[in-house]
């Protein structure tokens, strides 16, 4: 119950830099957890939002007397940047990268810019979410349909792409300029997403046309998005991590939730070592502790487990049949995402779907 009212004070502090315009984003924000004064120090660079993922570090810190971590959040491409260039400088800069940005991790370690770990407790992990020994999947976390309760009658929430379709499809639609999803330039996490629909679904093209016919918002932030929609800004959004539309759900009743029926992706945050790390071994301490069952209770608690993905078993992928579960695995696949040419060609198509003010 602690960890859950630290949460949801934590949530409220974000939604409040928000209300006041310091939407976090793409800049740094540090927060500093253990004792002041220690020689031993690991520092973590996370795409999580610190509100999210400090009752985690702290249940880490439980286990490990007279260490501090430094936490800092930052956005996914600023991330991906410049922790490539720590590895092309041969610099030091963070003992632990965890990103949302998963396609960019992949690319990172095939650039041998991470140091390779095994335990008995990685080697547990299912081979989707473990990629030479380098990169782990640390969460589960589904995209999902948000919309506002309060607003949306029952009859037009959309269980299925095609759901969202015919809501935007006719002239006219009371959904048109209400409809939000990730700007994919911004968010390293809504581009990934985005290619995977593209790879995944038939409906990708038509969904997005619909999107430009109907005039549909992209913006940078999954708290931007969700407040929005709670707001009445937007009246459904698309592809949101759950995780957080959840978390931002335990504080305000109007959010609703929806995992969509035909598919759901389902994103694993990423866990890499830097080959530069200056405290590897509390690097590899932190990661076995996340995959431990006190860790597992931990990212559970936060919502970085997400409870929308379990039954009251424990038991993962049955609350949707288990053909509509699309988890997007740690692959080189996924480095197809960053070609220089198929990027552009991506981007430029969405471009034309949301050309700016």
């Amino acid at each position: 119950m602690k960890r859950l009212a630290y949460l949801l004070k934590c949530l409220a502090a974000v939604v409040m830099l928000l209300a006041t315009g310091q939407a976090v984003s793409a800049q740094e924000l540090v927060e500093n957890f253990g004792p002041e004064t220690t020689n031993r120090v690991l520092v973590v660079r996370s795409t999580t939002d610190i509100s999210i993922f400090g009752p985690v570090v702290e249940s880490f810190l439980r286990t490990r007397s007279g260490l501090q971590v430094r936490y800092e959040q930052w956005g996914s491409n600023e991330l991906y940047r410049l922790t490539r260039r720590d590895c092309r400088d041969g610099v030091p800069g963070a003992d632990i990268v965890i990103s949302s940005g998963v396609h960019q991790m992949v690319q990172l370690v095939n650039e041998a810019c991470a140091a390779s770990y095994r335990s008995r407790l990685t080697e547990q992990l299912p081979e989707a979410l473990r990629w030479r020994d380098e990169l782990w999947g640390i969460t589960r976390e589904p995209a999902v349909i948000v919309y506002n309760r309060e607003l949306v009658p029952v009859e037009d929430i959309p269980q299925t792409r095609f759901d969202l379709l015919d809501l935007l499809r006719p002239s006219g639609t009371p959904y048109a300029g209400r409809v939000a999803t990730y700007d994919i330039e911004q968010s390293g996490l809504g581009y990934l997403f985005a290619f995977a629909d593209a790879q995944e679904a038939t409906t990708f093209g038509a969904l997005q046309e619909s999107f430009g016919r109907s005039q549909a918002i992209s913006t940078c932030c999954s708290v931007d998005i969700i407040k929005g929609v709670a707001e009445g800004r937007y009246l459904i959004a698309y592809n949101v991590l759950g995780s957080y539309a959840q978390g931002y759900q335990l504080n305000d009743d109007r959010i609703g939730i929806v995992l969509p029926s035909d598919y759901t992706l389902v994103l694993s945050r990423t866990f890499m070592i830097p080959k530069q790390a200056s405290n590897e071994a509390e690097a590899e301490a932190f990661l076995d502790f996340l995959l431990s069952s006190e860790g597992t209770l931990a990212l559970r608690t936060a919502l970085l487990i997400s409870p929308l993905l379990e039954t009251e078993d424990g038991n993962e992928g049955e609350v949707l049949s288990s053909t509509a579960l699309r988890p997007i695995g740690l692959s080189p696949a996924l480095m197809v995402a960053l070609d220089a040419l198929t990027r552009e060609t991506f981007l430029r198509r969405w471009r034309s779907t949301f050309p700016g003010p």
